[in-house]
């Protein structure tokens, strides 16, 4: 694939991670305006979160399966058609249990772009250069994270929250029809590999048996635990703390997405020259330290700094742990990548039932154990990941 197609390629994928991103959390902020209007308790409405997260990572371990048996054109175009067609059908809900069957049925129909798009970095760039381009899409994600929580919160009094799902699904569509013109690249990437049940169990067995497989996706699960229940819980850290409203609260969490989106490329190539085995506890450590500092009655503007590097500590291994992931399973990268999806979308839906859960002796406590848990993980990082040191230079390679 010439160089041009390529990084066309990878820009439309970017938008269309960032799109679904965006829309999975612009909710939180708005979850007292709909617990208002639907006369349900903030509690209840909260779950409207989870109920899209948790089937969305869970439907990634059979888009992997249909993508290696299928291709990758049609499992992508059909799930960012069902991402627009669901979401703009939530738009007509009329309850909260309503909102969340939509929003259960979106995240089943969704999961099947984002870990294809990895899928097809994986084969489109080597190993050695595939920072770069996994930084483009995991800054994606971070900023539909960040652009979502804000622009839900400032948007919604303008355009209400029919609004926004009817938008963001509208921008679904778009995206697919500019999509259109990367089918033929994107049909020919990956060649459709055959096999049923049998060969799908042999595939996960065969991925958990490899200690270097084993490692990567325990740190993308308890990783992703540690940073949605931070994440989902800083609106209510924001409100106790500060006093803000929703729009002080939207704007106070901009900061989670500017590290991936505006460096995401550049976090990418230090990867690419220094090694993951070096960024990775680096990354872990500047998370724990995030959460660490909120423990603390800061200044408002230390605490929006807090954001960032709490974003900037998921930038810099999240997209890591997906590089190592796109060299696992050479027959079958759909499978492996939507394992790694699978752990990662079940930890962000785990990590705000967990973090909530915490909640009884305070925000701080439940602040405090997961910064250590974090450490911890960093700790652990430096020995497990020794041998993902980065390649030598072409011409010193042997």
């Amino acid at each position: 694939m010439p160089d041009e197609e390529r990084e066309r390629l990878l820009r439309v994928l970017s938008v269309a991670t960032f799109i679904i991103f965006f829309q999975a959390f612009m909710v939180a902020p708005i979850i007292p305006r709909l617990a208002a209007e639907f006369g349900a308790s903030p509690a209840t409405t909260g779950q409207i979160v989870p109920a899209y997260l948790i089937p969305y990572g869970v439907a990634t371990l059979v888009y992997g399966l249909i993508g290696d048996r299928f291709g990758l054109w049609r499992v992508m175009a059909g799930s960012l058609a069902t991402f627009a067609i669901l979401t703009v059908l939530t738009a007509t809900a009329r309850s909260i249990e309503v909102i969340a069957l939509w929003r259960v049925l979106t995240g089943l129909g969704a999961s099947g772009v984002v870990p294809l798009a990895l899928v097809l970095v994986g084969r489109l760039f080597p190993y050695e250069q595939r920072g770069r381009p996994l930084g483009w899409l995991f800054g994606a994600m971070a900023g539909g994270m960040a652009f979502g929580s804000t622009v839900g919160a400032v948007a919604e009094p303008y355009i209400g929250w029919r609004g926004l799902f009817v938008g963001i699904g509208i921008a679904g569509g778009i995206t697919l029809l500019i999509l259109l013109g990367s089918r033929r690249l994107i049909a020919g990437a990956v060649q459709p590999v055959a096999g049923g049940v049998a060969a799908l169990v042999a595939g996960y067995r065969a991925l958990l048996a490899d200690p270097r497989g084993r490692r990567t996706y325990a740190f993308v699960f308890i990783n992703s635990v540690f940073h949605s229940g931070v994440f989902t819980w800083l609106g209510l850290y924001f409100e106790q703390r500060y006093g803000l409203g929703p729009i002080g609260i939207g704007l106070a969490l901009l900061g989670y997405g500017v590290p991936g989106f505006l460096f995401g490329p550049m976090i990418g190539r230090a990867v690419d020259r220094q090694g993951r085995n070096r960024l990775i506890p680096i990354g872990l450590a500047i998370g724990a330290l995030a959460a660490g500092m909120l423990v603390f009655d800061l200044p408002l503007l230390m605490a929006a700094v807090a954001v960032t590097l709490l974003s900037l500590g998921y930038d810099m291994t999240q997209p890591l742990f997906a590089g190592i992931v796109t060299s696992l399973n050479a027959q079958r990268p759909g499978q492996a990548m939507g394992l790694n999806v699978f752990m990662l979308f079940v930890g962000f839906g785990l990590g705000s039932l967990i973090f909530g859960a915490l909640l009884g002796p305070g925000l701080g406590g439940a602040l405090g154990l997961f910064a250590i848990i974090e450490l911890v993980l960093g700790l652990a990082a430096i020995r497990l990941f020794k041998t993902e040191r980065a390649a030598p230079p072409a011409g010193e390679r042997v």
